[in-house]
């Protein structure tokens, strides 16, 4: 199949082949290579734990964030029965999203942020009973 392709106001004709599966090249690996060609010793990525950092216990049993960002969304409120690892809140820092789980169980005592708020790191954001 001929094809006429424009690249910055140049015209080229190109001869296109439609492959089966399997025929030609081979499949592209997932992981990258370096210039040379050579594959790196190790880009596998890093395992996320599923329930999202830990946050830090901060002094008197306040749960503090561990990245500046904007408040997205809350989920737990006053007299909540918190577990270890549940999601406390999300927190999203240059388009991405961050959810910050409870340390340790407990009963939630006050939650010192709301949704669009501004939170710098190390701000505490749940206190504990």
């Amino acid at each position: 199949m001929k094809l006429k392709i424009t690249v910055h106001g140049v015209a080229y004709e190109v001869d296109v082949e439609v492959l089966d599966a399997g025929e030609g090249f081979p499949q592209a690996s997932s992981r990258p290579r370096a210039r040379n060609g050579a594959r790196p010793a190790s880009t596998a990525p890093a395992a996320r734990p599923p329930a999202g950092p830990k946050a830090p216990v901060g002094d008197g049993g306040g749960v503090t964030s561990p990245i500046a960002g904007t408040v997205v969304e809350i989920k737990c409120k006053i007299g909540d029965t918190v577990s270890k690892d549940q999601i406390l809140l999300v927190v999203e820092a240059m388009k991405m999203k961050t959810s910050i789980a409870a340390p340790t169980a407990g009963t939630v005592k006050a939650v010192t942020v709301a949704v669009g708020d501004s939170i710098r790191e190390n701000q505490t954001v749940v206190e504990f009973e």
